[in-house]
């Protein structure tokens, strides 16, 4: 079969590859769409590298080339001996994460407690070294593929990974100490997002949407593509080149500030300046990685707030009772239901695995760029 083959930093080939050997609870996928993802392109470029040997060595490029692609929906194709609730045909979204449930071990500390992106043995397809769904076929576990039971085309359904780390994160944010509680009374009247990507989107919506917050709402990003999505996904739309954004959210919240802050840039700049935009005693939700270019010295001033940081990573949440990842069956049905909009970030597609290269070299810096999807030809 074939599949984009990250060979060396900066460097895909489509190549012939051995075909995946599904195991008896495995599910062989024909892959139908794979969202590409900021942690692709940090990969791509060299600036991360999650494929560890047992001593928790990076594992080079030259070694052991990757597949990469983790935001994946597909068809099963064959199930394997002891599988008896997916079929040939159903179309499911897969959950890359494989934790003690998926391998069909006792549950770890991290998977008991529902934590199981944090599983002692966690490994991830299209990140840690397993194949991922830039490629025409993969394996994975039966638990790891959810049913789509709707016509959602597959486009779409590949972004229930994103949105599945959304839904975790807002649940982690539920649960933290915080003194000004989302929806509570005397809680959080002003919200800001910074950035307007894909995540920055998907978690105004589920402010929105979902969480039903009707408070003030702003979302601070660059590009005025997004910041024309942010506004009609129900958001006030700050321009930060135009404007320096804490004297703006100063002046709507009347010197109040926000009680809720989202970081979803990845900027180490606008990390530096988050200081500017919370009121004492908020609450951060680091959802953003990277933030390369500062020191930790720019968290005194943030410090000296007493913030609630919150640091989600993932999509766990728990198991249902059939072992699929509760994550996932929520945000795919929250997408199923029109209840969040992904398919107006879908601004790139690609069809073939070969236009692949143009996506991570070139389109993701463009000025219309929002989110790109690879779609297989024969894809709804």
């Amino acid at each position: 079969m074939k599949a984009a083959v990250l060979v060396s930093v900066g460097r895909i080939e489509v190549r012939d590859v051995p075909w995946p050997t599904p195991g008896p609870r495995d599910v062989l996928l024909r892959v139908t769409a794979t969202g590409l993802c900021g942690t692709d392109l940090h990969i791509f470029a060299g600036h991360a590298n999650y494929n560890r040997d047992a001593r928790g060595r990076a594992i080079g490029l030259t070694e052991q080339p990757q597949i990469l692609g983790h935001e994946m929906a597909g068809v099963v194709e064959v199930a394997g001996a002891d599988v008896k609730d997916l079929h040939a045909e159903d179309r499911v979204v897969v959950d890359q994460g494989r934790n003690c449930v998926s391998e069909g071990r006792a549950l770890c500390e991290y998977c008991t407690s529902g934590d199981s992106h944090q599983c002692e043995f966690y490994r991830e397809h299209g990140i840690t070294g397993l194949p991922g769904g830039f490629a025409e076929y993969v394996s994975v576990p039966a638990a790891n593929a959810v049913r789509i039971q709707s016509d959602l085309n597959a486009a779409a359904a590949a972004l229930t990974e994103p949105l599945g780390c959304v839904v975790h994160s807002s649940a982690l944010l539920s649960r933290a100490p915080a003194r000004y509680g989302l929806l509570s009374e005397g809680g959080v009247r002003c919200a800001v997002i910074c950035g307007a990507g894909p995540a920055g989107l998907l978690w105004l919506q589920y402010l929105r949407h979902v969480l039903g917050f009707d408070g003030l709402l702003l979302v601070s990003e660059p590009n005025p593509t997004k910041r024309a999505l942010a506004e009609r996904f129900g958001a006030e739309a700050i321009d930060p080149v135009a404007a320096d954004p804490a004297e703006l959210i100063q002046d709507r919240t009347h010197g109040r500030r926000a009680e809720l802050v989202i970081e979803a840039t990845g900027s180490g700049q606008v990390l530096a300046g988050l200081h500017r935009f919370l009121r004492k005693q908020g609450t951060v939700v680091l959802y953003g990685h990277g933030h390369a270019g500062v020191d930790l010295s720019v968290l005194n001033e943030l410090q000296f707030l007493e913030p609630t940081l919150v640091s989600p990573v993932g999509a766990s949440g728990g198991f249902e009772q059939d072992g699929r990842p509760s994550t996932y069956v929520r945000a795919l049905q929250l997408i199923e239901r029109g209840q969040v909009d992904v398919a107006s970030l879908i601004t790139h597609r690609y069809s073939s695995l070969e236009a692949i290269v143009p996506a991570f070299t070139t389109d993701h810096a463009a000025p219309d760029y929002v989110k790109g999807v690879v779609c297989a030809s024969r894809s709804s």
